[in-house]
């Protein structure tokens, strides 16, 4: 659609707001005064600057913008050209440029709204107009956002680029053509890195270098074994491209949130693998997470959570019946017995089935029709600690079986659901030595096999992102691998109007 008629069409909700503006008779609010054309120069500015932020100048009509503020402009139509590209530039500066639930199924947020009415007075009372519009991003880790986003366009400029080739893995001890590849790829990362020892093969794979990718595979949170396979081989060969991308999502993925979280809520960052709990705006406890797998992402979405409850049932969705246990089932009628599974006729009653009895070639993973329970115990999928809380997607938080997973570096294995490394721990940080809670006596109710239901002092806000581009104040930042291909669809979708 061309940038004017669609700036036309804006306009056309626009003008009725105009005339409402908190200003003298007949007073515009770009043109027919000094004060307006300064205001007009700064927007200007701020539009040619929107790169600073991850947009793109063009999108606000640049070159028009540019012509209307020229000696010689129609008042009325810089008026109204002007009006619009504010309104746009603002709106997507403060709250976002895309509407966060449409990018992805996988995302279900409130997201930060602006009224175009209020940005409109708020440009005509300000008393300092380049203060107002500075002021509308947000604040936080925002600005070191910015300033990683300029240091590595930077870098674009001057960056060398090898990519290494796939192939089998490759482990500490191995001699393979692909090492003085590697070598020459994470020099060009910036990483120290140690030349081959005197007398020896350039395509030994020694230990000095496979603690450089050690050192490597910690910062992207991957495995850290020194073992070259498809995921490290795949964050080698990211690209400065998919970096500054992935730099942009963040900064749009950040105007999405409120400016302020609160003063009590849990951040969970599937992007990272990690969790913390604020409590009085302060941070009172961190942990790490295990999350969904890139075939069952772990959502974006806000929530509340009430409390807990201990040696919880797992009811097994039907999807995960259907895919998983229905293969085992065919093979062994009995495979889930031990692991203290019951299946049930239906999902409206207790009624319990014989698996022996049940011609399980017969049934359609699509249309599983029984329903699968595992009773509470050590191998129970949810652990001995279960945190509910609404949302669309059925997911929750929770204790796990599998406590090994949490010394992986890629913590990306759950269903979607997000499994805790110390929940009971952080349940006595959401008590906060409040309504008598004992965390000893919920280990004794654990212990016996009972299901008790906890509600907390206080509801906590829960926040579960995905970012992947965390910034140091001076904007150094740490990448995590876009492994759901999430920020991607972020930028792809930023230059839809």
């Amino acid at each position: 659609m061309n940038r004017l008629r669609l700036i036309a069409a804006l306009l056309a909700f626009l003008i009725p707001i105009a005339g409402s503006l908190p200003s003298q008779a007949n007073e515009t609010l770009w043109t027919g005064s000094s004060a307006g054309r300064e205001r007009a120069e700064t927007l200007v500015k701020a539009i040619r600057n929107a790169g600073d932020h991850g947009l793109d100048p063009k999108w606000y009509g640049l070159v028009e913008v540019e012509k209307a503020v020229a000696p010689g402009a129609d008042p009325a139509a810089a008026e109204t050209l002007l009006t619009a590209a504010f309104v746009a530039y603002a709106s997507d500066v403060s709250t976002g440029r895309v509407r966060a639930n449409r990018v992805d199924k996988d995302i279900d947020i409130v997201q930060r709204k602006v009224e175009r009415s209020d940005l409109l007075k708020a440009a005509a009372t300000a008393a300092d107009f380049a203060a107002y519009l500075e002021s509308l991003p947000p604040k936080g880790d925002y600005p070191a956002l910015q300033k990683a986003l300029a240091t590595w366009r930077e870098k674009r400029g001057k960056a060398v680029f090898t990519q290494l080739p796939d192939g089998n893995w490759l482990k500490p001890g191995m001699t393979d053509p692909r090492v003085p590849i590697l070598r020459k790829r994470l020099a060009e990362l910036d990483l120290a890195v140690p030349e081959p020892a005197a007398g020896a093969s350039p395509d030994l794979y020694d230990e000095p270098l496979a603690a450089v990718v050690k050192s490597y595979q910690e910062t992207k949170g991957l495995t850290v074994d020194g073992v070259i396979g498809a995921n490290t081989t795949r964050s080698l060969n990211t690209t400065i491209d998919d970096r500054i991308d992935q730099i942009i999502a963040n900064l749009e993925r950040r105007r999405w949130l409120p400016e302020d979280l609160g003063s009590r809520y849990v951040f969970v960052n599937a992007g990272d693998y990690s969790m913390m709990f604020v409590d009085g705006g302060k941070t009172v406890f961190q942990s790490l997470v295990i999350v969904g797998t890139p075939k069952d992402p772990t959502p974006e979405i806000q929530s509340t959570m009430r409390g807990f409850q201990t040696n919880p049932y797992w009811t097994v969705p039907q999807s995960i019946s259907g895919e998983e246990y229905l293969p085992m089932l065919r093979r062994d009628p009995n495979a889930l017995q031990a692991a203290g599974f019951k299946i049930f006729e239906n999902w409206n009653d207790d009624t319990e089935v014989d698996p022996s009895a049940i011609d399980w070639s017969s049934i359609h993973p699509k249309a599983f029709p029984y329903r699968i329970r595992q009773e509470p115990g050590a191998s129970n999928a949810l652990g001995y600690i279960f945190f509910p809380f609404p949302n669309r997607y059925g997911i929750y938080m929770h204790d796990t079986a599998s406590r090994w997973l949490f010394t992986e570096g890629s913590r990306n294995f759950s269903h979607g659901c997000i499994r805790l490394q110390n929940p009971l721990d952080f349940a006595e940080k959401a008590f906060g030595g409040r309504n008598g809670f004992d965390k000893e006596r919920v280990r004794q109710v654990i212990a016996a096999g009972q299901q008790a239901h906890y509600t907390f002092p206080e509801p906590i806000t829960l926040y579960v992102t995905y970012r992947t581009v965390t910034a140091d104040a001076a904007g150094v930042p740490t990448f995590r691998d876009d492994v759901y291909g999430r920020d991607r669809r972020v930028v792809r979708a930023m230059p839809k109007p």
